[in-house]
């Protein structure tokens, strides 16, 4: 059996970056402890792969810090077999992560590129339970709605209406709200046809570009979350 020289650097980021700062799943940090995050970045960054901080991808985009990941998995209260639906498949981290908790894993990305490389990378570790999307992943994926829960790892203006009425009942959405320049972590839950919502935390992720979302021309390339 080839000897994994991360498992470790892991561990450290579980103990050190997760547990100290809260996280407390342990469904999450056995997760975050099995999910090889150095296979997801490029070979030229595996040495900071478990370091507590955001990486850059192609295209302007990043593979979150792991304390965010592991934060937003928790939010979501999975407890197993959910049908869950992301939005920002990126470098397909987060879906991965996703993937050993929920029964199926529905990841929308709008960069052919992105989608390319996380499809190969999600193959190659056997999650046969993700599917990714090419699409404008503000509109949700409505023919498989309704979900479970739903996480936005862009950042919104606001919440895109149709992933609030693709949350099943009872269903949680986590996702950052507010500007180009900073934001709040929020989840909402959904009960019968009312909303309620908690701001939780701020953050500071790439724009969400599409239709309900940021436009194309009013990008700004910043070194976020």
């Amino acid at each position: 059996m080839k000897k994994d020289k991360y498992r470790q650097a892991r561990e450290r980021m579980v103990e050190q970056q997760l547990r100290t700062r809260g996280i407390s799943d342990e469904r999450v940090l056995q997760v975050m402890r099995s999910v090889p995050r150095h296979l997801f970045v490029d070979p030229d960054l595996r040495y900071a792969a478990y370091s507590d901080a955001p990486l850059p991808i192609p295209q302007q985009q990043t593979i979150s810090q792991p304390y965010i990941v592991a934060l937003m998995t928790e939010l979501l209260e999975l407890k197993g077999g959910e049908r869950v639906l992301e939005v920002g498949t990126g470098s397909g981290y987060q879906a991965a992560v996703l993937a050993h908790i929920a029964g199926k894993v529905y990841t929308l990305e709008r960069i052919h590129e992105l989608v390319v490389q996380a499809e190969k990378t999600l193959s190659k570790l056997g999650l046969d339970n993700v599917e990714v999307f090419e699409v404008d992943g503000t509109l949700g994926l409505p023919e498989h709605a309704p979900y479970e829960a739903i996480i936005v790892t862009a950042a919104a203006p606001h919440v895109p209406e149709p992933l609030k009425q693709q949350l099943g009942e009872g269903g949680r959405l986590v996702l950052p709200v507010g500007s180009r320049m900073g934001q709040m972590l929020e989840r909402w839950r959904r009960t019968g046809d009312d909303f309620s919502h908690e701001r939780l935390a701020p953050v500071a992720f790439v724009p969400l570009v599409g239709d309900h979302g940021w436009k194309d021309d009013e990008r700004r390339t910043a070194w976020w979350i």
